[in-house]
């Protein structure tokens, strides 16, 4: 091989290894996009990955049918991959503001298989270039496989810890889809001796990359206003962080933060959530020195415990500290906690509740569970036997628990599976539900280690909504509430507690809110 055929064959590894990467993250940002806006994390990894393989699997056996100008074929690849990548995430926010239910799932599924043919076209072409410039066909395959295997960790690293964070999912597509288009306008000037109508080619790059460019610069923007028609609100913030999209909107005075999509609280009537998952266990236990709570990163709860004297400490594990930070320094939300966060007796720890609770040694006489609903893998497990049995045994003796557990009038199997959860820690469990205009009628299940007398309740702080004489209502459900919920047959469905091993709420809970 000359020296030429030499610096040609380097460059086809590197640009397998560059394209692979860009592959991989077109696949787990598809996956992400799924997940943000279709909901239920392992079902659109499972499908993403599936379709893309599937479309590998298609793309390579489409390959064959190459047979000549191998490099031409590998460098419209790659424009087709810019431009359907790069513009993936843009169209799926679009369809999703603008387009009849269901076509942006139906969008989202042939992106990913497209994406996924193409890629499968790429690596084929480039053995097979690679051993027409004489590298024996043994080594051009493992080479060009050693740079996708390989370019697939970087793709993975670099999406996971700086492309989602840093650039969001719009710039990132355009991004990747800038580098595919670089290295295809890298590979047409190596080999533009050889190429037939290099100046179409050429001026079909910089088209392609001038809709790229004005995608990076611009794209966001524009789709920050498909966004917008998603919100009832206008838009004031809207974050990626590490873990999760963080949007807050108002309007006159209902200020609302959304987390990947879901309502957490409306300024409107927050109190009337936030007053019974904190007072009502606060007025069942005594002597209350030790809260913990999971979750409420907000500091909403917070600051309603702060109405409390005696207390020696409030433990806040929230895990995304983008969410704590913006609590403490907005002023819409610093507005509605007061700075709570900021008080001395508040000890913010940013840990996952699950391992929080297998490290700490501590008891509490206050356990508050204020976490989003179970619609994740991430959050199931903080709906399992497993995790309240672990809330169990950091409650001291006398000390109770509360959780909010979803809508037992939109989602009546899920809050009663996760009363059914909690019970099979051996807690004793009491049911509460009260009327949220932004959320609607809304379940808590507070739980002890010993029984509690419901009916002696006392409430000695400042209130807007929660008074003595209207807890008992708060335990009262209506016949399309009840725990016996009825299978299609008319029995009654024996519900098994959610298990990390056996979890059955994410089902359940895809199931009920699909209407709503």
């Amino acid at each position: 091989m000359n020296e030429k055929g030499l610096k040609q064959s380097k460059l086809i590894y590197w640009a397998s290894g560059i394209v692979s990467i860009c592959g991989l993250i077109f696949e787990v940002l598809f996956g992400a996009l799924g997940s943000y806006i279709l909901g239920d994390g392992v079902k659109q990894y499972t499908l993403t990955i599936s379709l893309f393989l599937t479309g590998m699997g298609v793309g390579a056996s489409i390959s064959e049918r190459v047979t000549k100008d191998l490099v031409v074929a590998f460098i419209w690849t790659e424009f087709l991959v810019a431009v359907v990548g790069g513009f993936s995430s843009f169209l799926m926010f679009g369809m999703t503001a603008f387009a009849p239910a269901g076509s942006d799932a139906l969008f989202l599924y042939t992106v990913t298989f497209t994406i996924g043919a193409l890629t499968g076209v790429e690596l084929p072409v480039l053995i097979r270039k690679a051993n027409d410039i004489g590298v024996e066909l043994n080594k051009s395959t493992a080479r060009v496989l050693f740079s996708d295997y390989a370019g697939g960790l970087v793709g993975g690293l670099l999406f996971a810890f700086y492309l989602r964070p840093e650039m969001g999912m719009v710039k990132t597509a355009f991004f990747v889809g800038v580098i595919n288009l670089s290295v295809a306008v890298l590979v047409l000037f190596y080999f533009r001796e050889e190429i037939k109508k290099f100046s179409f080619h050429l001026g079909s790059a910089i088209f392609i990359g001038i809709l790229l460019i004005s995608g990076l610069f611009f794209g966001e923007e524009l789709a920050f206003s498909f966004e917008q028609k998603l919100y009832k609100d206008p838009i004031l913030h809207m974050e990626n962080t590490s873990y999760q999209k963080m949007v807050l909107t108002k309007d006159d005075e209902d200020t609302r933060l959304f987390l990947d999509g879901a309502l957490q609280f409306s300024s409107t009537d927050e109190y009337r959530y936030h007053e019974t998952l904190v007072h009502l266990p606060m007025a069942y236990k005594e002597n209350v020195r030790d809260v913990l709570v999971l979750g409420g990163g907000d500091g909403i709860a917070v600051n309603e415990l702060l109405k409390y004297e005696g207390l020696e400490s409030i433990t806040l594990v929230d895990l995304d500290p983008a969410v704590v930070d913006f609590a403490k320094e907005n002023p819409h939300l610093r507005e509605l906690n007061d700075g709570a966060l900021d008080d001395p007796l508040v000890d913010i720890q940013h840990k996952d509740a699950f391992k929080y609770l297998k490290a700490t040694d501590k008891r509490f006489d206050t356990v508050l569970i204020d976490l989003p609903d179970p619609n994740n893998e991430s959050l199931n497990k903080l709906y399992t036997k497993e995790f309240y049995s672990l809330v169990r045994n950091h409650l001291r003796a006398d000390g109770v628990m509360m959780a909010q557990a979803t809508s037992p009038v939109f989602a009546p199997e899920v809050y009663w599976t996760i009363n059914e959860t909690v019970e099979a820690t051996d807690m004793n469990t009491y049911n509460f539900h009260v009327d949220i205009p932004s959320f609607g009628n809304w379940g808590f299940v507070m739980a002890s280690r010993k029984e509690v007398d419901i009916e002696n309740v006392s409430i000695d702080v400042p209130t807007e909504f929660l008074n003595e004489e209207i807890v008992p209502a708060l335990t009262v459900f209506g016949k399309d509430e009840d725990r016996e919920i009825l299978d299609s047959d008319g029995q009654v469905k024996n519900l098994e507690p959610n298990t990390l091993i056996h979890p059955n709420l994410i089902q359940k809970y895809e199931q009920a809110w699909k209407d709503y």
